[in-house]
């Protein structure tokens, strides 16, 4: 029951609580501490998809330490003035860390969010910007010809069909304009 009541105590704290950034690598060791002057405070876990968790019970004697889940012993433990270690440090581990009193009502600690690095080269990223960069200049780029090519043989195709049909059509005329000319008494009216 008293780690229920842990727990929303530490949700409805959140809300207020100051928190410290840290980051860290993957597979790194990390030390957390504690503004807690307490002889024994719990160690809570806030992340983002599950309810808190309740890692450890530390005691003026980091050796005491008691943890709340067997499969968190190997992961996290204490050193002097209730200092949390989480060892090889995965994405699991990532969120909010405080410590609390044993108090009624419990103390919390300022928050401390632990942020995951990822390591990369600085140069991957800008070198495979820059490749897809031109990659996509290459491709516009030869659509466009494409497209040019394209209105370029419509316009010829358009031009020489027009121009077809000028000569046929001035062919026309003259032929017209001639038989006039040459059959100009069958028009007018006797």
């Amino acid at each position: 029951m008293k780690i229920i009541q842990i727990q929303l105590y530490v949700l409805l704290w959140c809300q207020a609580a100051e928190t410290l950034d840290q980051l860290a690598d993957l597979g790194q060791n990390v030390t957390i501490n504690c503004d807690l002057d307490d002889e024994d405070v719990y160690w809570i876990l806030l992340t983002q998809s599950d309810s808190p968790t309740v890692i450890l019970r530390s005691f003026s004697n980091p050796t005491l330490a008691f943890h709340f889940h067997k499969t968190l012993k190997n992961k996290y433990s204490v050193q002097s003035k209730h200092r949390l270690v989480i060892y090889n440090v995965t994405v699991d581990e990532f969120g909010v860390y405080y410590c609390m009193n044993t108090d009624t009502p419990p103390k919390l600690s300022h928050s401390t969010r632990l942020n995951i690095l990822v390591l990369t080269e600085p140069t991957q990223p800008t070198e495979l910007s820059n490749h897809q960069n031109e990659t996509q200049w290459q491709f516009i780029i030869i659509i466009s010809a494409l497209v040019n090519a394209g209105l370029i043989i419509v316009v010829i195709v358009v031009s020489c069909y027009s121009g077809e049909r000028l000569k046929r059509h001035a062919i026309d005329l003259q032929q017209t304009k001639r038989l006039c000319l040459e059959q100009p008494e069958e028009l007018s009216p006797a």
